[in-house]
């Protein structure tokens, strides 16, 4: 657990692939006013280390629920992007959640695209690992950090330039990028989806440039009753894009 504050109903976050908690640090102050927040690490990024087998979905989702076992804690809102809404999902799909909403949502992919979102990151990794060196340099600086932050954000202009470069550096360094870029991002294919019968939301930014506009509709055609919810202005990463409209997207279903 990296960062737990705030009283009210448990609500954990996850992030999305190579990224840390710190990607929801600008709804953090919002969230904790109304819920006991949870924002962790997932196993081989920020400060979490790497799992001793292969890092699915599944074997995510045992780490997650292990977390939540040593804090105590049951049935939790689950807000997760990109890969942290797979994992989400996987927590609803065992009962462990009371509600799950999806931002940027990712894994619904059809193999071609899916072969696309594994040749972006790996090209985006490369990108960083060879800015990591620079990073505060380059986030200073409105134009740089927006070449290198717009394929993930839909207003990289509006982060705040040292969680820009600790996201250049978390995507670089993080040492469980590529094994769950091939056992998780790359391989999972969502099962039993149809079984879940809590309230889910699919929120996905009109910026996403990675594969929310796809994935989105086929989770909401394969999950009873899940709601899609349009983010204007946003890309696959949008907590800095437009806090507020996240945090609306992810009050109480």
């Amino acid at each position: 657990m990296r960062f737990r504050e705030g009283s009210g109903e448990p609500l954990v976050l996850l992030h999305g692939l190579g990224l840390s908690w710190r990607s929801w640090k600008p709804v953090l102050g919002l969230l904790s006013a109304a819920h006991e927040v949870l924002a962790l690490d997932l196993p081989g990024f920020g400060s979490a280390p790497v799992l001793p087998g292969d890092p699915t979905v599944a074997a995510l989702a045992d780490a997650v629920a292990a977390e939540l076992d040593s804090a105590g804690l049951g049935t939790v809102a689950v807000a997760g992007n990109s890969l942290g809404g797979s994992v989400g999902l996987e927590l609803a799909r065992r009962g462990r959640a009371t509600r799950v909403v999806v931002v940027g949502p990712a894994g619904m992919e059809r193999q071609a695209e899916r072969l696309g979102v594994i040749t972006l990151n790996e090209t985006q990794r490369a990108v960083y690992s060879a800015a990591s060196s620079m990073a505060t340099y380059l986030a200073s600086n409105t134009g740089s950090r927006t070449a290198l932050l717009g394929w993930l954000h839909g207003r990289p202009w509006n982060m705040a330039p040292e969680e820009a470069a600790a996201e250049i550096r978390d995507f670089a360094g993080a040492p469980g990028f590529h094994a769950t870029l091939r056992h998780a991002t790359g391989t999972w294919a969502p099962e039993e989806l149809s079984g879940i019968d809590i309230p889910v939301r699919i929120c996905r930014g009109h910026r996403d440039l990675v594969i929310g506009a796809l994935s989105a509709p086929r989770y909401v055609a394969a999950i009873p009753g899940a709601e899609a919810i349009t983010l204007p202005g946003c890309g696959h990463v949008p907590m800095a894009d437009d806090p507020d409209a996240v945090v609306a997207a992810i009050g109480a279903a």
